[in-house]
């Protein structure tokens, strides 16, 4: 197997979030239609960090509701310029081949500016073991490297048996076609991450444990002669001063029924994975104001399943937050907000840039850097 050496990467990827699935509000567990999920918010607050600076945005998938991420994603590609686009793909959900071809689309149609986040959880209406799960997404994964990169795709798989040619499914990226994002907690999925995967994401914990996670990726991808970087989905909330930034995350929860928070949670579509018992013992963990370590509050987990924490302060501590999980091996941060319109603006007037900023598909060498007289130049945002 061909080693792949440890990347050295100067700056982070910095991305947002598309809230395609009804998680954009003013005030945690109270819907106010003005935030549902629609084409007009989601594609305004995207047009948005693309302006900004943003170099990706997370585009998550949730049958129950949610719009549907790859239309979305395409309906996006001619509206933005430089923003890349991390689309989130249910194993299964399409037919391999298929699914090789809608995403090469999307790369020729974002011209490289396409990343994708596998999801390994159940689809909808249907049960299956994790181990099951797991073993149908690298079979997923798996046609669809051979699918991007050899002249005809052979397959024998327990769940996938093909013989077809390649052709239709080249993508715009090369070396490989786009990055592949994964998260997950089970044996099974970091050791899907590790064979195959080139960002492994984490949800918000104490700095020790997120150390750990990265340990034990980092030594199970050395099993394989790889390795993998890190990045960390995490909400924020900054202000002028730390009491503001305070006062609003209290806010923020002041017209939350606990009990209807409990259903939110519960609804979800990965409300029984391992990764969102981590998030409820990070809330345990925490004091009688929701923080458990210093600027990282865990008060959103109570009003939403997934990723349940923000970091919370004035632009100098929300910087340094970001910059000690960046000396821990952070490269990839993918941020957001409740509004995320506003807080997309206010990232990036009191944060964005004081942050070196790359494009990991530049960096991998999937596609050309920027030429110089390019509005971010290289591919780094100072």
């Amino acid at each position: 197997m061909k080693k792949n050496p440890k990347m050295k990467i100067d700056g982070a990827e910095v991305s947002w979030f598309a809230p395609l699935c009804d998680g954009d509000d003013d005030f945690l567990g109270n819907r106010n239609p003005i935030y549902k999920s629609s084409w007009e918010n989601t594609s305004k607050i995207i047009k948005t960090a693309d302006k900004l600076g943003f170099r990706n945005v997370l585009c998550p998938s949730s049958y129950q509701v949610g719009q549907d991420t790859l239309s979305y994603v395409a309906g996006m590609a001619s509206i933005t310029e430089q923003i890349n686009f991390l689309a989130a793909v249910r194993c299964g959900e399409l037919h391999p081949p298929m699914l090789a071809r809608t995403i090469s689309t999307l790369d020729h149609m974002l011209k490289g500016r396409l990343t994708i986040n596998i999801i390994s959880s159940d689809l909808p209406g249907v049960k299956l073991s994790s181990s099951e799960r797991y073993s149908r997404s690298r079979e997923v994964i798996e046609i669809l490297k051979q699918s991007w990169t050899q002249d005809r795709l052979e397959f024998n798989g327990k769940y996938y048996q093909l013989s077809l040619p390649t052709d239709p499914v080249k993508p715009y990226q090369q070396n490989g076609g786009p990055l592949l994002y994964f998260g997950g907690y089970s044996p099974d999925g970091i050791d899907l991450c590790a064979e195959h995967c080139n960002v492994y994401l984490m949800w918000p914990e104490t700095e020790q444990k997120l150390q750990a996670l990265m340990n034990d990726m980092t030594n199970k991808a050395s099993e394989y002669e790889r390795s993998v970087q890190f990045g960390l989905r995490v909400h924020v909330i900054v202000r002028e001063t730390e009491n503001e930034a305070r006062a609003y995350a209290k806010n923020l929860l002041s017209k939350l029924d606990l009990d209807l928070g409990k259903d939110i949670r519960n609804r979800a579509q990965d409300s029984a994975s391992l990764g969102v018992a981590r998030q409820a013992m990070l809330r345990e963990e925490a004091d009688n104001q929701h923080y458990v370590e210093q600027n990282l509050w865990t008060g959103i987990g109570l009003a939403r399943s997934g990723c349940g924490a923000a970091i919370v302060g004035d632009p100098d501590q929300v910087l340094a937050k970001i910059k000690r999980y960046m000396d821990m091996g952070i490269k990839s941060f993918i941020f957001s907000g409740y509004p995320h319109h506003q807080e997309c603006e206010l990232f990036a007037k009191y944060v964005l840039p004081n942050i070196k900023t790359v494009s990991l598909p530049e960096v991998f060498g999937r596609r050309p850097k920027k030429t110089p007289n390019s509005p971010l130049g290289s591919g780094v945002r100072k």
